[in-house]
């Protein structure tokens, strides 16, 4: 019986295809890895013909990826990463950074806001941030913690609970002058979350709390990243559900506000700290009390959002 290695494609090309990817032109990839423009120029070639399909639109002057392209690129650009990672820890242990993951939405909108301070407490530890909505293996993928967001009965072992999450609409703060109501909602653009699991997330659910499910509004633009429907809210583009915890560094700064006064505690529901097994190094350990602290703030005093998750949860959760 032949290995599955035998069956995978070239691996020696990627690095061409991901270092064209990054760049969109030969000539520039071929630059970056010392090499010439039609060797890089083969190495896709040889790719393409080992996957059966096109991975880049050439036009005269100019590189698109197609469809194939563009996923493959993603992927592969975050396993040359962590392969990068790997090797130079497996070099110099002592030179390894601290890796975390988190969501997509989570790492744009509650973590990375924050790593500059950590960076200025502690200017000598490195940090990797892995982001992914992939459900990633701790140890086999070189992780050292993981910020979570599921149900209390799909929490980990070991997993320690940082806060809890409410729902509340936001918008720009010219948008949320006006309140949500039937009058007002056939004029309002609403900006959705695609991802039916998720109905807490959804406008479907909160018109129908509020008593709006038989008006239509003006229009819906639906986002698959949250992340980006946020940033779509602050851009004036129309009113999301704001997971307030995510969210409360925006309205802080003005960027959003919150309209009208329904909120939603999501019981049973939290973001969780997971840490690999085992001892833990003293820059992860650092940067894991760092994280409690911050996430102390984000949760309030006692009493706040963290207090909601007590009881039997009710839904599950993305990670």
């Amino acid at each position: 019986m032949h290995s599955p290695l035998v069956k995978l494609p070239p691996l020696e090309p990627l690095r061409g295809f991901v270092a064209a990817a990054k760049h969109l032109s030969f000539t520039r990839a071929a630059e970056e890895l010392c090499l010439t423009q039609s060797a890089i120029s083969r190495q896709v070639q040889t790719l393409e013909s080992a996957l059966g399909v096109p991975l880049f639109i050439r036009r005269v002057r100019s590189l698109a990826l197609t469809a194939a392209g563009a996923r493959l690129a993603i992927a592969a650009d975050g396993w040359l990463a962590e392969y990068a990672t790997l090797a130079a820890s497996l070099r110099d242990p002592a030179a390894r950074p601290v890796t975390i993951t988190a969501t997509i939405g989570i790492a744009a909108l509650w973590l990375v806001p924050r790593l500059s301070r950590f960076q200025a407490l502690h200017p000598d530890i490195d940090v990797r941030l892995a982001a992914s909505n992939r459900l990633l293996d701790l140890a086999r993928d070189g992780i050292d913690l993981a910020l979570r967001y599921c149900a209390e009965r799909d929490a980990p072992a070991g997993a320690e609970p940082l806060f809890g999450e409410s729902t509340v609409p936001v918008a720009s703060p010219a948008l949320a002058a006006r309140p949500l109501d039937r009058a007002t909602l056939a004029e309002t653009v609403l900006l959705d979350y695609d991802d039916v699991r998720y109905p807490w997330l959804r406008w479907g659910h909160w018109l129908t709390t509020l008593g709006l499910d038989g008006v239509r509004p003006r229009a819906v633009l639906v986002f698959n990243q949250y992340d980006q429907l946020i940033q779509a809210a602050v851009g004036g583009q129309g009113i999301a559900i704001g997971r307030a915890q995510l969210v409360d560094r925006l309205v802080a700064a003005g960027q959003l506000r919150v309209v009208g006064d329904g909120r939603a505690e999501a019981t049973g529901r939290a973001f969780w700290l997971v840490a690999t097994p085992g001892a833990q190094r003293p820059e992860v350990a650092c940067f894991a009390e760092w994280l409690r602290d911050e996430a102390a703030a984000t949760a309030g005093p006692a009493g706040g959002p963290v207090a909601a998750m007590q009881g039997k949860p009710t839904e599950s959760s993305p990670a």
